[in-house]
This record gives C-alpha cells, sequence and structure tokens, in this order.
C-alpha cells in the first residue's frame, strides 16, 4: 500500500512539472498537458461571474470581470504547487508513517525551499527535491510575467486606437463611415495591414499564453474581440461594396483574422467548421446589414454595387469568422456591441459606439443619432 502511494505521488508529481513545463516554458497551444492552466481560468472565471451578476450596469461587472486574468495566474501557480504538496506528500508517507505527517514534510520543505522541516523522519532526498521544486516554480511564475505583460500591451496599443476610428465599443460600418467623414479613406490600408500583423502576433501569444484570454482592457468599452470583429466586418464591407476600389490588404487582414481565431478555437478544444460555404445562414440578418450600407452611403462613401448584390460577398466573408468571434465575446464577456452576438452573462441593451461630434467650421453638424446603429 505505501509503495502504491509512493508512486502515486510520483505519478503526481512529474504530471504537475509536465503541465508547469507546457506552460512557463515550452508552451504549446492546444497541448492536453495545458489544458490544466485553461481550467483554472475557467473555474475563476465562473467564480467572477457570480460576484458580477448582480451588478447592473457593464462598467461594474467590468471591474469586478477584470481580476479574472490576474487571479488565474495566482491561481494556477497555487495548483502547482498544491499537486507538488500532495504528490511529494504521498512520497513521504512511507517514511513519516501517516499522510498527515507526509503532507505537513512536504508543505514544510516546499514552501520554505528545504530550510524548514516538519520532522526528522521523512526522506532526505525527498526534502532536497521538493526544496528545489518549490523555488523552480516560483522562479518560473517570475519570469512568466513580463511575457504575459508585454503580450497584453502589444495587445492594447491597436485597440486603444480604435477609439477615434470605430467608436466605443467597436463596429465594422463606423470605421468606414468615419474614415470618409474626415476624407482619410487612403489611410485604410495601413490600417488593414497593421491588424493583419496584429491578428499574427494574437494567434502567437494567446495560443502560447492562455491566460491572456481572461485580461480585460483598463477601461470599459474597450475589447480585443470586439474591435478584431469591427475590423474585419470592415474589411468585408468595402471588399463587398466597393470591390474595384478596395485595398488587397483588407483580404490579407480578413485572412489572418479567421485564422487568429480558429486557432484560438482549436486551442480551446472548439468545434467549428474549416470551409463553411459562402451561402452559410448568418446570425447577422440582412435588414441590419441593409441599415449599416445606408448610413455608409449617407456620409459618401464609394459603392460599387448594391445593397442586394453586395449581401452575399458580404455573407461569404462573414461565415468564416462570425460563429467564432460571437462565441468568444461571449467566453469572455465582452461588451455588447453592434453586430457582436448575444451575451449569455451581460442582458443590458446594446452598447452602440460613442462618438465624438463631427463638427466642421461651416457649420455643419453630422446628425449622431440619425447614424447610430439599430
Amino acid at each position: 500500500m505505501l509503495w502504491f502511494c509512493f508512486v502515486l505521488g510520483v505519478v503526481v508529481v512529474v504530471f504537475a512539472t509536465v503541465s508547469l513545463v507546457s506552460t512557463f516554458v515550452l508552451p504549446r497551444g492546444g497541448s492536453k498537458v495545458q489544458a490544466l492552466p485553461l481550467f483554472v481560468g475557467r473555474v475563476v472565471r465562473r467564480g467572477l461571474l457570480l460576484l458580477a451578476r448582480p451588478a447592473n450596469t457593464f462598467a461594474r461587472k467590468d471591474g469586478i470581470l477584470a481580476a479574472v486574468g490576474p487571479v488565474s495566474l495566482i491561481a494556477q501557480l497555487a495548483v502547482f504547487l498544491g499537486l507538488y504538496v500532495v504528490g511529494y506528500g504521498l512520497m513521504q508517507w512511507r517514511w513519516t508513517g501517516t499522510f498527515s505527517s507526509g503532507l505537513s514534510e512536504a508543505g514544510a520543505t516546499l514552501f520554505s525551499v528545504g530550510l524548514v522541516r516538519a520532522s526528522t523522519r521523512g526522506s532526505d532526498v525527498l526534502v532536497v527535491l521538493a526544496g528545489a521544486t518549490g523555488a523552480i516554480a516560483v522562479a518560473l511564475q517570475i519570469g512568466y510575467l513580463p511575457a504575459i505583460y508585454q503580450a497584453f500591451n502589444r495587445r492594447e496599443s491597436l485597440v486603444t486606437l480604435m477609439e477615434s476610428r470605430a467608436g466605443v465599443p467597436a463596429w465594422g460600418p463606423e470605421i468606414l463611415m468615419r474614415h470618409q467623414l474626415v476624407r482619410i479613406t487612403d489611410a485604410l490600408p495601413a490600417l488593414y495591414a497593421d491588424w493583419e500583423m496584429w491578428s499574427a502576433d494574437l494567434a502567437e501569444s494567446h495560443i502560447s499564453y492562455p491566460v491572456l484570454l481572461w485580461f480585460r482592457s483598463p477601461e470599459p468599452g474597450f475589447s480585443w474581440v470586439v474591435s478584431l470583429l469591427a475590423v474585419l466586418d470592415a474589411a468585408a464591407l468595402q471588399l463587398s461594396l466597393s470591390p474595384a476600389s478596395a485595398p488587397s490588404e483588407a483580404r490579407m487582414c480578413l485572412r489572418m483574422g479567421f485564422t487568429a481565431l480558429r486557432r484560438i478555437a482549436r486551442m480551446l478544444h472548439w468545434d467549428y467548421d474549416a470551409d463553411p460555404a459562402p451561402e452559410s445562414d448568418l446570425q447577422l440578418s440582412y435588414e441590419e446589414f441593409d441599415r449599416a450600407v445606408q448610413l455608409v452611403r449617407e456620409t459618401g462613401f464609394t459603392i460599387e454595387r448594391t445593397t442586394e448584390d453586395a449581401w452575399p460577398h458580404f455573407r461569404g466573408w462573414r461565415v468564416n469568422y462570425e460563429a467564432l468571434a460571437y462565441r468568444l465575446a461571449d467566453v469572455v464577456v465582452a461588451p455588447r456591441a453592434p453586430w457582436s452576438g448575444a451575451r449569455r452573462h451581460l442582458p443590458l441593451d446594446l452598447m452602440p459606439p460613442n462618438r465624438p461630434p463631427h463638427r466642421s467650421p461651416g457649420g455643419n453638424v453630422f446628425d449622431d443619432q440619425k447614424h447610430r446603429p439599430v
């Protein structure tokens, strides 16, 4: 029996070590051993969702849910250390005589780097190993933090820029309208190119460090999921409405954008259609699309197709990313922007993009209320 417990302890320690190394040293998105940090993040998210349930405004909910990422980081370290205590406790049982004494010996040596012992009956070899394991686990977590926050800052830089380009929260048609209103449609190719690179970085960082999924933007209304969805919608709209004048960067941005969403979905072990038919149904209705096209047309944006002719092309693009973007926005409880799907944990009204009044020296004022999404 004691030898069986010793072997079981070895298995627990090996499992914790492999998971620790795969998380902090050799991250590989979608690997089975990386399931532990994902599970920890989901548990923390559910707990904070319960705390956020009574909040009656998005800002309050966002403030509570902002703790999901940092708490997940602490919780995953606690889980790794807890597994080591249990594993080494099972291994020490043979020498200490009882499992509780083995846990005490393992805990004392693990958290004191072997400087403190609960008894003198434990194995000296296991004491040394436990002390070294505790120090290495904490050191790896400390070294892990700069990579996390560097990736977070890279992600949020372009998200913050979307305030002036797409409103808060971001909305795809708003991007085209704003660029046309201030006569900077020539900047759209650079915008799409930036978001193509951003999507590539997102795919690499978020599957390597899944805890980044739970880190929210510093201010309510901002969201990396909603911002990416808005840019993809803007690119799809321009390609559908103005195929001759649309920049080639729009296609590349769309391709990299939905590729990033699919890589994240594989890391989360979600099922999705890798090759959807262009005629597949959308959750976005034709009526919503028609209303948005009217708003874009009223700003004077160049449109080469009728709404009816553009709809099949827009739908053919959006089927590649709509379902995954909606599901991800729901999971991270992103603000309920137009064209971003429903929220199970956010039964609040639609949040139209907040925009500053558009004024000109001649006294003309862009009608903000008229040009809000419905």
